[in-house]
């Protein structure tokens, strides 16, 4: 198969650039960029300058050198993490105009020629997917609740309605996901930049109440900050790293809006709103301190709360949308690169191929985020259980970019290092902020991340040890030709296709069809799937047939990690390479293990029962491929692993 070459930064760009987008539509997908890019780092404000503040001090807690400490910290956190670090590096680190973790993943495992190595660097792919799930989880929770405490500055008496109210968002949040997102999507966008010009409007009219805030732009500020509190200052950066959460957003949507609109919506609106709003904050709490219990609030004036109130919680429903959908984007990825077992997975657009809409794990999700709001019950218990995930996520993220800057753009090793090292060291002070909010709520994220990898784990050892018995249970194809040539059974009329993912061996449901219906087809396909390491295979590369034997032919077909596998619209794509394929009379076999425990098998026995629980949780292999119902045969077989 022919690839483009992504030998260099130069070979990215994202879609705007790779396409000549004209100016209009250029702006279009920047200002879409903020509604789905930009939703859960653009509604940071409602609670991270006010954990943040709280961490940083006791009875001092006002003190003017810790307000313009934590200011010029999380300054400095939006410039070096996502201004530098994202928007102007990693949104480079492209794989065919894709981006995010799992895409990262495979573009730095395409690079590597040793086992070991590859084997770490999906490890760590699993690590950085298992920690966003949890983020998955966190964000709608704390984002909908952070916005729907505005009710408590209107009246306290109001602040018993916040969990219910909280509760029933998130249903009809969810409740609307089996409908797609593109009717909402386009007027996300629209809502976000509203919001960004209220976060900026609101800064800018409160800054005037201290301008001396304007002295945080001085990152002396935060080094003395850090000088003179120690441990207090490890315990604010913790919170002040809410401040950049959804950077990794920025990566994960490269391939829907292209780089250059993300860096331009960030540059030049995002970027300045967040800096105006947080500064903004800083100078009303050094003019009022009370104004500490709800610092953002506290900006709008009191005409303008519920309006604001709406608007906030229009805005964490968008960030909460964001984040499911790349939760659902990151679960397709997972199973096609051999991660996770198969999930049904239902297209909820006829023309965008990235709206998709999984039953199972939005339910997950569902009652993780529900689970998650009764245990914390407010955006400030919520605070200490964030960010591990992120932070988690973003040093695996620099890691697996060190890799790509060395390899695939092909500087020298130093360089490389130097590029990303200064930036994995912040990461790793991230993390180590944020580890001493484990049992305050820190261990809800390690709980979740370390569950789902022992899952990935689990899950691909499994396979392997399954397809290595299985392919001892089968035999060479090329022998049961040979056999089937020297005594023929049979023949009936059709085609009959076999599914098997190893395409050099018989498949198991063609033994058992002979074994059983002692009768072979006229025409017989040995079909395979494979997926490759890049996120879409072009048309003609999709289809490689070849003839093994009379009557009997292999197919192969060539899918990428982002793409769902239709085995029908593929197999119509062979007509054109010269194989007659009529689907009615077509049978598709395809083998139904049941699994048992085996004592030998190498895994331990709680491995074993999870995999074969997974196993049999995985969706129907017909459903999956696509194929249609009454055109397909399912053969039984016992297998123990």
């Amino acid at each position: 198969m022919t690839q483009a070459s992504t030998d260099s930064p130069a070979n990215n760009g994202g879609h705007a650039e790779a396409e000549g987008h004209s100016p209009k539509t250029f702006w279009t997908l920047a200002l879409g960029s903020m509604g789905v890019v930009y939703g859960d780092i653009g509604t940071s404000p409602l609670y991270a300058f006010k954990v943040a503040l709280v961490a940083a001090g006791d009875e001092t807690i006002l003190a003017r050198d810790n307000v313009l400490g934590v200011l010029s910290l999380i300054l400095w956190a939006l410039i070096l993490v996502v201004t530098i670090k994202y928007v102007l590096i990693l949104l480079r680190a492209d794989n065919k105009g894709e981006g995010g973790t799992l895409s990262l993943m495979a573009l730095a495992q395409r690079t590597l020629k040793n086992p070991a190595a590859r084997t770490t660097v999906t490890i760590l792919g699993m690590i950085a997917a298992a920690l966003f799930y949890g983020d998955a989880l966190i964000t709608p929770a704390i984002s909908v609740i952070s916005a729907v405490e505005g009710l408590e500055v209107v009246s306290p008496q109001l602040e018993t309605y916040v969990v219910p109210l909280t509760i029933l968002i998130l249903f009809g949040l969810f409740a609307v996901q089996s409908r797609g997102t593109a009717l909402v999507a386009a007027y996300f966008g629209p809502i976000m930049m509203v919001w960004f010009t209220v976060l900026a409007g609101l800064g800018i009219w409160h800054i005037a109440d201290d301008p001396s805030v304007i002295a945080a732009l001085n990152p002396y500020w935060a080094v003395v900050f850090f000088i003179d509190h120690g441990l207090v200052a490890l315990l604010t950066l913790g919170a002040v790293f809410l401040a950049v959460t959804g950077a990794e957003a920025l990566y994960a949507d490269l391939g829907h809006f292209g780089r250059k609109p993300i860096q331009t919506a960030w540059l030049f609106f995002v970027l300045p709103a967040l800096v105006l709003n947080y500064f903004g904050q800083g100078a009303l709490v050094l003019s009022d301190p009370s104004a500490l219990d709800a610092p953002f609030y506290k900006l709008v004036p009191s005409w303008g709360l519920y309006p604001v109130i709406i608007l906030a919680t229009l805005a964490t429903v968008i960030a909460s949308q964001a984040v499911i959908t790349g939760a659902f984007s990151l679960t397709r990825q997972a199973v096609q690169l051999g991660l996770l077992p198969r999930f049904q997975i239902l297209r909820t657009s006829e023309t965008q191929a990235g709206q998709i809409y999984i039953p199972r794990m939005r339910a997950l999700l569902l009652t993780g985020v529900l689970f998650l709001v009764l245990l914390f019950r407010s955006s400030e218990g919520l605070a200490h259980a964030y960010g591990l995930a992120v932070s988690g996520t973003m040093f695996v993220d620099g890691l697996m970019a060190f890799i790509v800057i060395w390899r695939v753009w092909k500087w020298s090793v130093w360089t490389s290092a130097l590029m990303m090292v200064p930036f994995m060291l912040i990461d790793f002070a991230f993390i180590s902020a944020n580890f001493l909010k484990v049992p305050d709520g820190g261990w809800v994220p390690l709980l979740i991340g370390g569950a789902l990898v022992a899952i990935m784990l689990t899950w691909r050892k499994g396979a392997r040890i399954l397809t290595e018995k299985t392919q001892r249970m089968e035999m060479p194809v090329e022998d049961l030709i040979e056999q089937l040539q020297k005594s023929c059974p049979h023949r009936v009329p059709g085609t009959a296709v076999f599914l098997t993912a190893t395409p050099g061996s018989a498949p198991t449901a063609l033994l058992h069809s002979l074994k059983h219906y002692k009768v072979l087809h006229e025409n017989n396909v040995i079909l395979s799937i494979v997926t490759e390491d890049v996120p879409r295979v072009s048309l003609q590369d999709r289809v490689e047939i070849s003839e093994i034997g009379e009557n009997f032919m292999r197919v192969i077909l060539h899918f990428g990690f982002m793409e769902t596998p239709n085995i029908p619209r593929a197999l119509a794509i062979a007509r054109k390479l010269g194989w007659t394929f009529d689907i009615m009379s077509t049978s598709f076999f395809l083998s139904r293990r049941t699994l048992k425990p085996d004592q030998r098998s190498g895994m331990p026995i709680w491995q074993d029962k999870l995999f074969i629980f997974l196993a049999r949780t995985a969706d129907d292999a017909s459903n999956y491929f696509q194929l249609p119902t009454d055109r397909v045969v399912e053969i039984g077989t016992q297998v123990t692993v």
